[in-house]
């Protein structure tokens, strides 16, 4: 194999570290309320769902080797108005999650502080906002300094609670069987809710469908890897709520906004609960941080297209920044935190996705048409991604359904505002460089799951000679 090509197990690690960040922070209570312990069904069911659509996404890359994602396979299967509301998709997609966590941020301080009035709480949402954009604004270089010391911290907490816990139910297996019975005390109609939410801790697998020509015998490659590292993501999210549920009656954690917190607190007292909030800040700051470098490239590559005004495509002369996407940025993302809940942005974040999730699997069939097939997926796949993504869509409430639908509306007047307009040549050839690539690759292997997996296989390969 040369070795400047990606093999299965770097594959493997980047689908692992690109998707576990700080989402089980703070998505680990939202099926407790819905489907009690049965919500570790929900977890699993989200898994194979975000694999099928995920490998429809490979098999999109690997038929239009170059960045941009969903808006990239809309824009060459259909044109520029569906790629254009693909990109515009992801973009409120991208800016929901970003706004929630500043206000996980605030939950996890409230367990110390829960009498903290609102103002204390929208002020501190507000530095949040500017300290991590202020860190982007002045240079990847320093927001890529600042996530090493914060994805080193990320998800230590949590693998240390989850063995710990193991080992508690060793010796004290009565609380593990008292608090799993029943297993299903609410039923199961509830479970579309749930899966919706949860679906959220999966988000970001769109992010590992890279180049199939960076990648050793990739028509093998890239569907075992996908298949094989969200199986890892799985049994991680599974194993730790499981051990969460097993500590924590589902009752009391359907009303937490603070789960790992009040799971540490029952397993190890005062030292457990500010072990996990603190592994919960440093997590929650981690993943913002390295959504707001990402998602502030959406609207600067859309203005490269001309899909935007050009004042998005502006880079900083000093920091070579795109400053006006960040700045833009941090303002809507900051009143979307103000004013919003964890939950309604969650849903937002997850059915404009699943939009784009849609569109992409559509893209499939027109793709293949044109250039051929590539990876070796079964017709079957995009066709079950389509289902699973409109299934997810209806899941909503209805008053959800109508908000989502409107944010992605709004695209339509801006597109024909300002499309068609000329490309801006240099941003385009920046956002669909190889190199450009390859330098996302590096950073986001070095994410703590997925460094932690790669240390471990250097470890037994020296051990086993």
């Amino acid at each position: 194999m040369p070795t400047k090509m990606l093999s299965l197990f770097d594959v493997i690690n980047l689908v692992v570290g690109t998707i576990v960040g700080a989402d089980i922070y703070i998505a680990a209570a939202f099926g407790a309320g819905l489907l009690g312990p049965a919500s570790i069904i929900a977890w699993a069911l989200a898994g194979v769902m975000a694999i099928i659509i995920a490998l429809s996404f490979a098999e999109c890359s690997s038929l239009i080797p170059r960045a941009g994602g969903p808006y990239v396979y809309a824009k060459d299967a259909f044109g520029d108005f569906i790629g254009f509301l693909s990109g515009w998709a992801l973009l409120i997609a991208s800016w929901s999650a970003i706004a929630v966590f500043p206000l996980a941020f605030v939950a996890y301080l409230q367990y110390f502080f829960p009498s903290m009035p609102f103002v204390a709480q929208t002020i501190i949402k507000i530095i949040f906002i500017v300290i991590l954009t202020g860190i982007n604004y002045i240079g990847v270089r320093e927001a890529g300094r600042v996530n090493d010391i914060l994805t080193t911290l990320k998800l230590a907490p949590i693998i240390l609670f989850t063995l710990a816990g193991i080992i508690f139910f060793i010796f004290n297996p009565s609380q593990l069987i008292s608090n799993f019975t029943p297993v299903a005390p609410l039923g199961f109609t509830g479970i579309g809710s749930a899966l919706v939410l949860i679906f959220w801790a999966y988000v970001g697998f769109e992010l590992v469908t890279v180049p199939s020509d960076e990648i050793y015998d990739s028509k093998r490659t890239i569907p075992k890897a996908i298949v094989l590292g969200m199986g890892i993501v799985a049994l991680f999210y599974i194993i730790t709520n499981f051990v969460i549920v097993g500590i924590v009656p589902w009752q009391q954690l359907s009303l937490s906004t603070a789960p790992l917190a009040l799971a540490g607190y029952a397993l190890l007292a005062g030292f457990g609960a500010l072990f996990l909030t603190v592994g919960a800040l440093f997590s929650i700051s981690g993943s913002d941080e390295a959504g707001i470098l990402s998602s502030s490239r959406i609207p600067y590559a859309m203005a490269g297209d001309g899909l935007l005004p050009k004042m998005f495509a502006r880079k900083h002369q000093k920091y070579d920044t795109p400053y006006v996407a960040l700045i833009v940025q941090g303002i809507i993302t900051g009143a979307a935190a103000i004013f919003g809940t964890i939950s309604s942005l969650i849903i937002l974040s997850v059915f404009t996705l699943l939009f784009c999730y849609l569109v992409t699997c559509i893209s499939v069939f027109p793709l293949r048409k044109r250039y051929g097939r590539s990876i070796k997926i079964p017709s079957i796949i995009p066709v079950l991604g389509i289902l699973i993504s409109i299934y997810m869509m209806t899941q909503c409430n209805l008053n959800q359904i109508i908000a989502g639908t409107i944010f992605i509306a709004i695209g339509i007047p801006i597109y024909w505002k300002y499309s068609p307009k000329e490309e801006i040549r240099s941003v385009i050839k920046e956002i669909t460089s190889r190199e450009v690539f390859l330098r996302k690759w590096i950073r986001a292997r070095e994410v703590f799951l997925g460094y932690l997996l790669r240390r471990l296989a250097y470890l037994l390969r020296r051990v086993l000679g």
